[in-house]
């Protein structure tokens, strides 16, 4: 009998630490602050686009587009060697191969590195999946707008919003 008793004790405590979780993890979301942006990225004036590979497609697409996108955006002046920057960025083209039920799926992925040149710290990673195609001109769209996300992502990181204004 005192097994029943302490049995159920446990399942109604239980249950309602498991009805009160969903409102902590809410209440928690609410208190934790945004953690800052590491000060080289939003400091940096200087950056050289290194090009760590690509396993799949065209050798160079992923650094020439990479390349042309920071250039036009105009934020960081792209140098050509890694000593006279403040920050590398190191873009890289990968597949993951994943089983799945005896079946290998493959996920590319663009991978952006940035790296502390002082301190050779990375100081954050950017990714964006490519959807798989098969076609070549939708691996080339789909490319496309991965590339234009992962640009769009540095553009957010390096570019903070300004500061709510105070309310009245």
């Amino acid at each position: 009998m005192l097994r029943i008793v302490k049995l159920g004790m446990l399942c109604a405590g239980l249950a309602s630490a498991f009805a009160s979780a969903p409102a902590l993890e809410a209440q928690q979301a609410k208190e934790t602050p945004t953690a800052p942006v590491p000060a080289q990225i939003l400091t940096a004036k200087k950056v050289f686009i290194s090009y760590a590979g690509n396993l799949m497609g065209e050798p160079y697409q992923p650094y020439d587009q990479f390349y042309a996108a920071m250039k036009s955006w105009g934020r960081y002046d792209l140098v050509a060697a890694p000593a006279d920057a403040d920050l590398v960025f190191e873009i890289r083209f990968t597949a993951l191969a994943l089983e799945d039920n005896k079946e290998f799926a493959i996920y590319p992925q663009l991978e952006l590195a940035i790296v502390d040149v002082k301190t050779h710290f990375r100081l954050w990673t950017l990714m964006e999946d490519v959807e798989n195609a098969r076609l070549d001109s939708n691996r080339d769209k789909n490319f496309n707008k991965a590339m234009a996300r992962l640009v769009e992502d540095v553009k957010k990181l390096a570019i903070p919003p300004a500061a709510e204004a105070p309310s009245k």
